[in-house]
């Protein structure tokens, strides 16, 4: 399951982003640990994403998303999205 939301979450694998939450949240692995074992640029990006999700929201506020859709939407949106992506990945993966 590559990218749930073509609009919102660019090129990165879903898959991948579901295991780095479940190594972050489920199995308690710190970020930067989490960001030692990364292989790649998009694995630490997709590792950014989800150790972001700890952020209170106010005070991701003022992030200015730097993508084609910056105008349209704003980071708690993404933030938001993402977290129930996860959620429901989760639960699937569970079962």
């Amino acid at each position: 399951m590559a990218n749930h939301s073509p609009g919102c979450f660019g090129n990165y694998n879903f898959d991948n982003i579901a295991k780095f939450a479940k190594k972050r949240f489920v199995d308690g692995n710190s970020t930067i640990s989490l960001l030692q074992q990364a292989h790649s640029e998009t694995e630490r990006e997709e590792i950014a994403l989800v150790c972001m999700l700890d952020v209170d929201d106010a005070i991701v506020l003022d992030v200015k998303l730097d993508c084609r859709y910056a105008d349209d939407c704003k980071v708690t949106s993404c933030r938001d999205k993402l977290r129930k992506l996860i959620e429901t990945e989760l639960k699937a993966s569970e079962k």
